[in-house]
């Protein structure tokens, strides 16, 4: 019986595998073919007639500047998530260890923050980042912060109830101040429309190569999405080791 069940486990997973990879596969796929022959035969594999090599991702590369628009994505990736983890872990410590009204206040606005949609700010986020001029790589981390900070602090909030409070009176019995006690003690335990043309990062210089009236260059965008995934998946397989221990680490009282 359990032989069974395991072997009706195994199935299951083995169709999603083929299910959750399959996009990846498709778009890998047709980003060796001529872009005419994408539309017409999308799931067939590349013959002698439809291959065109790596002529798709030379295409992609110089009609987007990828590699420049790659490094404005870098950038505002990187830059946001060091800001909303330094500011929002700080704040979810405070509000989760000083007990007051106006820290229960603060907690429930962040947290109503999250089920505001998008399209209610838009208009004015557009307005007040062009006003202040957040509009460029520097200003939209600072607006990614305002837009993570409800999630993040609720996050943040959760994990560090979890932390026993012994652990930081432990470091004030030694000497620390408030800042030496969340940098040195909590800190460490914690898990890890708006720019233009000028600052492209990668999603919107794909775009690009969707002309106006329906013609886009198939062949180049399959390219250019394949280089996309490429630097995540590097990047996950380089470090799962490290992601993994991180996300189980708040599971683990000593």
């Amino acid at each position: 019986m359990k032989s069974k069940t395991n072997s009706i486990i195994f199935i299951v997973l083995v169709i999603l595998v083929i299910l959750f990879l399959s996009p990846i596969f498709i778009v890998l796929m047709n980003s060796f073919k001529g872009q005419f022959y994408i539309a017409d035969a999308p799931f067939v594999l590349p013959d002698a007639k439809t291959y065109v090599g790596i002529k798709n991702y030379i295409n992609g590369v110089a009609k987007i500047n990828f590699f420049h628009a790659f490094g404005y994505s870098l950038f505002i990736t990187v830059g946001s998530v060091l800001v909303i983890v330094f500011f929002t872990s700080m704040t979810a410590w405070y509000i989760t260890r000083v007990k007051t009204k106006i820290t229960s206040a603060l907690y429930y606005l962040f947290v109503f923050s999250m089920i505001v949609p998008f399209q209610m700010v838009m208009f004015t986020m557009s307005k007040v980042a062009n006003v202040l001029r957040l509009d460029n790589p520097v200003g939209i981390i600072f607006i990614y912060l305002g837009f993570g900070a409800g999630l993040s602090v609720f996050m943040f909030s959760g994990f560090i109830k979890s932390i026993p409070k012994e652990i930081e009176e432990a470091s004030v019995i030694d000497g620390c101040s408030p800042i030496q006690t969340f940098f040195s003690v909590v800190f460490p335990i914690l898990p890890y429309l708006l720019i233009g043309n000028k600052y492209r990062t990668i999603p919107i210089a794909v775009q690009f190569l969707q002309g106006g009236y329906g013609s886009r260059d198939m062949g180049a965008l399959m390219a250019m999405l394949v280089l996309s995934i490429v630097p995540i998946i590097v990047f996950y397989l380089t470090c799962q080791r490290q992601i993994i221990e991180g996300v189980v680490a708040g599971a683990v009282k000593g």
